[in-house]
């Protein structure tokens, strides 16, 4: 971060009460910044039946402000995220797709709901993801077809970046943020390993240098993703067949419970099973008997309504990952128009499900482009 350009911005941290953020608000401090701090609430009304974490993040967050002497304040956008975020989830889950709400998180409320709220009235919004940005100036180098709604002289584009920790590395998870959310958003920690966050926040005596990184959803804290999607959706029993011969090996208690290439936690007998296909009109699981069956993986799959950060199109080579992992896999990408493609990978690629973001990257699984849904195939 250059101390110049930051002296003279408003910033805004989005204060979670985790150790990343924490970090955020000390490299800001040592800057000489006293950036306002807010720690968005979005966890249920009912948080004991939750169990929600959300009063010990507080607690977290309002010592860390308090340690730098920044003002935290807290932001309501729970009916915003019940409202668009946990919409999207339950009419993914309920036709048979696999959404990420946490993707939809950073685009509508951490990026969205707050800007509207609070983030308005600030010129950067600094966040605890492990990404980095970088910017350019476009003259010609990139093909008139691969530009969308950018002037082609002298424009200043910016970047999404991977971190350099591949296993902490977000930008999966920014991926459908718009060109206006990236433009102000800061990721003071986006060039460190998480090891070395860790120290700093040892070395300053941060109260939560210690505490564990959230898993999961990121509003559920301890409760089971299922028991989510169970109270929402509810359950419906219906027939576990294997695809290979049509025999009913069980029952399974709603398709929205189960992901392609999910093989744990499945409960049928004589295992072990991969969930391979869904037919969602009848609420039947297919499923592949073995280890690693040849119906689990996939090589070419289409992706569809493409989002471009910020503008760029990416070319035929790239390379791309389909969920969170440290791995990326190079593929060609292979335009069908209005903003679909199909990914044609070098690797075969396990658990290719409808309703994922395919996340594309250039060749180096540097600078991100964007990311599009991977649609139903056959």
């Amino acid at each position: 971060m250059n101390t110049e350009e930051l002296t003279d911005k408003r910033i805004a941290v989005l204060l979670s009460g985790g150790v990343d953020s924490s970090v955020v608000v000390y490299e800001l401090a040592r800057l000489g910044l006293h950036p306002d701090c807010f720690y968005i609430n979005i966890g249920p009304e009912e948080e004991e039946q939750w169990d929600c974490t959300a009063e010990e993040d507080l607690e977290m967050a309002t010592a860390v402000a308090h340690k730098y002497g920044c003002r935290l304040e807290v932001v309501d956008c729970h009916r915003e995220y019940w409202n668009q975020v946990t919409k999207y989830t339950m009419d993914k889950v309920r036709a048979g797709l696999t959404p990420n709400p946490d993707v939809m998180c950073n685009r509508l409320i951490k990026f969205g709901a707050f800007h509207e709220k609070r983030g308005h009235d600030y010129d950067l919004i600094a966040t605890g993801h492990y990404a980095q940005t970088e910017e350019e100036i476009v003259n010609r180098q990139y093909p008139d077809n691969r530009l969308l709604n950018c002037k082609l002289s002298n424009r200043k584009l910016k970047w999404l970046c991977t971190s350099p920790d591949p296993v902490k590395d977000q930008t999966d998870f920014l991926a459908q943020i718009y060109g206006w959310q990236l433009d102000k958003a800061l990721f003071p920690i986006g060039h460190y390993m998480k090891d070395e966050v860790r120290q700093i926040a040892e070395r300053e005596h941060l109260v939560n240098a210690r505490r564990r990184d959230s898993q999961g959803i990121c509003f559920l804290g301890r409760i089971d993703y299922a028991e989510y999607i169970k109270r929402y959706v509810g359950e419906q029993a219906g027939d576990v067949v294997e695809l290979e011969t049509g025999r009913r090996i069980g029952e399974h208690r709603g398709h929205w419970f189960y992901t392609i290439g999910q093989r744990k936690g499945l409960g049928f007998g004589g295992g072990p099973w991969f969930i391979v296909k869904k037919d969602v009109a009848r609420n039947i699981l297919y499923v592949s008997h073995g280890y690693d069956p040849e119906t689990a993986y996939k090589q070419d799959f289409p992706i569809h309504g493409f989002h471009s950060i910020n503008g760029v199109m990416p070319g035929e080579q790239i390379t791309f990952k389909i969920r969170h992992t440290p791995e990326f896999h190079s593929a060609t990408l292979e335009p069908t128009g209005d903003g679909s493609f199909v990914v044609h990978s070098t690797d075969r690629i396990h658990g290719v499900a409808p309703g994922q973001f395919c996340v594309v990257y250039d060749e180096q699984h540097h600078r991100c482009y964007g990311s599009g849904e991977i649609t139903v195939f056959g």
